[in-house]
């Protein structure tokens, strides 16, 4: 998939906000080398909260949330460590999963906030591809692959009409970006 991106003319990723799938950021890296990858966070919670019994679930979230809505790295990691000497005898496996993703968990702290809650999650993906599903559920077969294509394009036009609002603080983040990028950002 990433090859086939390459092959129709992508030339660089700057910022790719991928979830867990496994491999998927070494496909990344494989063929755009200087990607920083960000693993989303609402995805990292959600598999770390499968080890968690749901009584213990709003302590250990809001202790999740002072590493991920920390101001720097440092207190990120320092906030992990405590979520470790907290939680990590009953549920080891909860926060083992945020110490062995740790690296693209917290690529985001190397931005500014405006950046940072545009690159966390994958939530508006999932949100388009949400709409999409939606779309080809009350369809049972189509005649052609074809058929599918044209049934995909006219749904993503017609979702695309709803995307009036630009993203809060667009010119600054987009000026943030290029400074970061400068190097490999056209302009």
């Amino acid at each position: 998939m990433i090859t086939d991106l390459q092959n129709r003319g992508v030339e660089d990723i700057f910022i790719a906000s991928i979830d867990g799938l496994p491999g998927f950021s070494d496909a990344i890296q494989a063929v755009f080398p200087k990607t920083k990858v960000q693993r989303c966070i609402i995805h990292q919670i959600r598999a770390s909260l499968k080890y968690v019994v749901w009584k213990d679930r709003k302590a250990f979230t809001a202790d999740l949330k002072t590493i991920y809505k920390a101001a720097t790295r440092e207190e990120a990691e320092a906030n992990l460590l405590k979520l470790e000497e907290k939680w990590g005898g009953k549920y080891g496996a909860a926060v083992k999963s945020w110490q062995n993703n740790w690296e693209e968990l917290a690529t985001f702290f190397e931005f500014p906030k405006e950046i940072r809650r545009l690159i966390y999650t994958t939530n508006t993906v999932e949100g388009y591809h949400r709409q999409l599903r939606k779309v080809l559920k009350n369809k049972s077969s189509f005649p052609t692959e074809q058929s599918v294509r044209k049934l995909l394009y006219l749904a993503t036009m017609d979702i695309t009409k709803k995307w009036t609002m630009p993203l809060q603080n667009w010119p600054l983040i987009l000026n943030q970006l290029a400074i970061r990028f400068d190097e490999r950002c056209p302009l």
